[in-house]
């Protein structure tokens, strides 16, 4: 017989079936991620969860955020992944935890922190040794916080994944060995898993030493990967580990999603084929800040993700109940829990309370002079990337904007050795005179006549990340943002820069808070600049969403919290607004608008995500991009 994995941790398997505590168990699980999700709102995922049947909620984590630059570590506030998972247990819910240290997700860089980006011959996801020195710091870490919530140890961890989808990325499964050894050596006793699709759990088989799930859009697929799994093993159960109910939107494309008579079909599906599943995601939440990620398909192009990351999913970006999760709890209760003898479920939660505050006046911002004003320029002879600047100790900069100053003599015509990635605004005297973004295909921009001693500014926004990125291609390791080479004025290098890291990060903030140079009014005022407004609240604040109609693009910070971009090519127009984030009496939002501004922002009591297209089947080469 072929020796397959078997688990000593406190969930086994026999026969096909999976065990806890020496009985059956079908494992019904939701994707949340804490990360997206404000703190204050976790139980109410939680119970929700639970009046839909589910038993288990399993979550990634961002390596970005825990160790945002090496040795310093995080898990406060909304990263405080214990208190998750804690919580979890006491709602009655069991946990699978996939760490990564490579998460994809649609998140920045599949939730790898951009400091290995400063290794010029970095190779991500391979036993490269310095990147496996990183993953071991930051499990030595992470791991330890966590390993008394492990089921045998009377907590409610029942399964760790090892990697993610590797095989659809590599074949080097000696790193795969890596990864197990460091989370064995940190004390991670319960079953391993790994999830793939069939062609990442043909390349990559690991199934001597994690138990494999497969990934899949629909039973078509799914009985192909079910059928692969039980060849290895018949002790092996099924699980789908990624059961996709919805889909994610790409900015400038239509908002997607799965119909429910599609995901009907598959849930159906794995259930009447005795199946367990994990929904990704059940509760999608928010690419809060600058967290969003990309795609990037050979033969197609770069494609960012949107701030929300409501999906389609059962639960809405605001945890509202939908009719897929109607549909969700009637069958999993008829398929799935009356089997079992379990004829009722828990009373579904009311949603929490929206307001819409309504329109209020914008009407003082900061010019991008004042802004550039407030903060020390780092000198170079080049226009360094972003993940090389002599920033925050030399570890570079994270994520954001970055902003290249130089003064140029007269001349007409600017080239680039490549396209700034992600998006570039050229400036020259203020005037903006070009916007260069991954669709643009010619490196030049006729400037017009110039004269001597003009100044030359360029904006470039980090657009996220590539998060995934298909078999064989080494774009993960080329994943750096800004200006790559030089830049040339009429074929004559530009050698001296002044550079503004633009992170929007705390200390940024405080020097906006601290200035006295706020101007009025600010509607018609062309960017970039910060535009500033209060929101008075009466009451006890309810959750409500930021419209930002007439606006053009940018990002929105309330009360020092990064809400994440707008962008006028939508398809998403309006911010999600958790209640936890306002207070009662004043609410202070900024708003960094690139090109033009408004004279109003307002308040709504409901999502406008964008006219949706409703498909039989998601579709991970998504849709053409139009025009951005």
């Amino acid at each position: 017989m072929t020796e397959v994995y078997c688990s000593t941790g406190a969930l086994t398997f026999k026969d096909g079936n999976f065990i806890l505590d020496g009985k059956p168990l079908r494992i019904f699980s939701g994707t949340m991620h804490y990360f997206r999700v404000v703190p204050a709102y976790w139980r109410d995922r939680f119970r929700k969860m639970r009046a839909c049947g589910l038993n288990t909620v399993e979550t990634y984590v961002p390596w970005n955020l825990h160790e945002e630059y090496p040795g310093e570590f995080n898990y406060s506030g909304i990263l405080d992944v214990r208190e998750f998972i804690r919580q979890a247990g006491e709602e009655g819910l069991f946990v699978i935890f996939r760490p990564g240290p490579y998460i994809c997700a649609e998140w920045d860089w599949g939730g790898m922190p951009s400091w290995l980006l400063k290794d010029p011959d970095i190779k991500v996801r391979s036993n490269y040794p310095p990147y496996v020195e990183a993953v071991r710091r930051f499990y030595n870490d992470l791991i330890p916080r966590i390993t008394d919530l492990q089921r045998s140890n009377g907590g409610p961890i029942i399964a760790v994944q090892v990697e993610n989808e590797f095989g659809s990325y590599s074949t080097e499964v000696d790193h795969l060995h890596t990864i197990r050894e460091i989370l064995l050596n940190n004390g991670i006793k319960e079953l391993l898993l790994t999830s793939e699709n069939i062609f990442g759990l043909q390349r990559a088989p690991f199934y001597k030493y994690a138990l494999p799930t497969a990934n899949f859009p629909s039973m078509e697929d799914g009985s192909k990967l079910f059928r692969m799994i039980r060849e290895w093993s018949p002790e092996f159960p099924l699980m789908v580990m990624e059961f996709w109910p919805g889909w994610f939107d790409h900015w400038g494309q239509p908002h997607k999603g799965l119909d429910i008579p599609a995901f009907e079909a598959c849930l159906s599906g794995v259930l009447d084929a005795g199946g367990s599943f994990n929904m990704y995601m059940f509760h999608g939440g928010t690419n809060f800040g600058f967290m969003a990620g990309a795609n990037y398909f050979e033969g197609s192009h770069y494609k960012p993700d949107v701030t929300s990351y409501d999906y389609d999913a059962p639960l809405s970006e605001a945890g509202d109940i939908t009719p897929k999760y109607m549909r969700a709890r009637e069958i999993i209760l008829e398929k799935g829990l009356k089997p079992q003898g379990i004829t009722s479920l828990p009373e579904i939660p009311p949603n929490l309370p929206k307001k819409a505050y309504g329109k209020i006046a914008v009407s003082q911002y900061l010019d991008f002079r004042t802004v550039l004003s407030l903060m020390t320029a780092i000198t170079s002879t080049e226009p360094a990337l972003m993940e090389n600047l002599d920033y925050h100790q030399g570890y570079g900069q994270c994520f954001g904007y970055v902003l290249y100053q130089a003064e140029i003599q007269a001349g007409t015509e600017l080239s680039f050795t490549d396209i700034p990635k992600d998006r570039a605004q050229v400036f020259v005297n203020g005037e903006e005179k070009a916007v260069l973004n991954w669709l643009s295909t010619d490196k030049k921009i006729n400037l017009g006549q110039i004269s001597d001693g003009s100044s030359l500014e360029i904006l470039v926004e980090n657009h996220g990340r590539v998060n995934y990125i298909e078999y064989g291609s080494n774009r993960f390791n080329e994943e750096r943002k800004g200006i790559c080479g030089s830049v040339k004025l009429d074929e004559k290098e530009i050698k001296q820069w002044r550079i503004f890291p633009l992170d929007f990060k705390s200390k940024f903030l405080d020097s906006l808070h601290r200035c006295s140079n706020w101007k009025s009014p600010v509607e018609g005022v062309r960017g970039p600049l910060v535009a500033k407004t209060t929101l008075h609240i009466d009451s006890s604040p309810c959750d409500t969403f930021l419209d930002m109609k007439g606006w053009n693009k940018g990002i929105v910070i309330v009360n020092n919290f990064n809400l994440g971009r707008y962008w006028k090519v939508g398809p998403t127009r309006t911010l999600y607004i958790p209640a936890p984030l306002l207070k009662q009496g004043q609410n202070e939002i900024l708003i960094f608008e690139q090109h033009e501004s408004c004279g109003t922002v307002s308040f709504i009591d409901a999502p406008l995500l964008g006219e949706k297209v409703v498909t039989k089947e998601v579709d991970s080469a998504c849709y053409p991009t139009e025009s951005v």
